[in-house]
């Protein structure tokens, strides 16, 4: 299975068209029928289900394109990595991070670390703790931003200095907007959003067996995306703070949890796993600027 040969069937997988995926490959339609002709006898399967003016992926093909997704994106990092071998003034970093206000230390420190290495390009990914670890794994990134405590038989780490603060945004006029703090009787009653990785290892710790009391009607992995349902009036969502803006012009306002609830969150990366240059350059800036080199 040549890497070529899956560049070719991830294009006719996004075109849903051989012909417009031939023009933009810029090889013939006949060579490329061949080629997938190939494919499919090479696996043994069928890859497409053929209609009169577009094609679509088997659930055969549905796997390749995930396993081709992941090889390819691996063969690329992998080539950025060799390309960056003999040039220190940059190369591509891939940094997997949960939705935090702290985020802005990792992003103070490229700035900085960015202008002594101009060609550095970072690509940022956002998800919750087990998407962005799940692709650390397959050594899709290079290190992962998370709001638990990390496996220390899989990640060397580092502690970023503050916690996060978790609370409830909620539309003004809901009438929890009132109260400087908000309890978890106060909840009940109330429909509500989180997200599932916070109903398994937070809100349990705060609220005990009440969270069986409490009526979550909805989950996210991406907290933005929580607010516009807030926004709509669908529920109140259990959030960190300064996520959501709540400025005084706002339509939205926060009120934090009593008793508190507090998350770390914490830089990892796989032990034994051998950096690129610039990512190892820039680990050790993380380190430094934290205290821990």
């Amino acid at each position: 299975m040549e890497i070529r040969v899956l560049r070719y069937f991830l294009e006719i997988a996004r075109e849903e068209n051989m012909t417009r995926a031939a023009e933009r490959l810029h090889v013939s339609q006949p060579t490329l029928s061949k080629q997938m002709k190939e494919l499919e006898e090479e696996l043994g399967k069928k890859l497409f289900r053929r209609g009169s003016a577009s094609i679509h992926l088997t659930d055969e093909g549905m796997l390749l394109r995930k396993r081709a997704e992941d090889i390819l994106a691996m063969v690329d990092k992998t080539a950025d990595e060799f390309k960056a071998l003999d040039d220190v003034t940059g190369g591509d970093v891939y940094i997997g991070c949960a939705e935090s206000y702290q985020i802005r230390y990792l992003a103070e420190i490229i700035k900085e670390f960015h202008e002594r290495y101009p060609l550095l390009k970072y690509h940022i990914l956002s998800g919750d703790t087990a998407q962005v670890a799940e692709r650390l794994d397959r050594g899709l990134l290079d290190f992962a931003v998370i709001v638990e405590p990390p496996n220390l038989q899989k990640y060397n780490y580092i502690e970023l200095p503050v916690a996060d603060t978790w609370g409830v945004v909620m539309r003004n006029d809901c009438p929890l907007s009132e109260k400087k703090f908000v309890t978890a009787d106060d909840l009940i009653g109330y429909d509500l959003i989180s997200s599932p990785q916070s109903l398994e290892a937070d809100f349990p710790r705060w609220c005990g067996e009440k969270l069986g009391e409490l009526n979550v009607i909805g989950t996210v992995n991406l907290f933005y995306n929580g607010t516009v349902f807030v926004r709509a009036g669908e529920g109140l969502l259990l959030t960190f703070d300064k996520l959501a803006d709540t400025s005084s012009d706002s339509e939205l306002c926060f009120r934090p949890l009593k008793p508190s609830l507090q998350s770390k969150m914490y830089i990892i990366w796989r032990r034994y796993q051998m950096f690129s240059p610039i990512a190892e350059r820039l680990i050790d800036e993380v380190k430094r600027a934290i205290g821990v080199l």
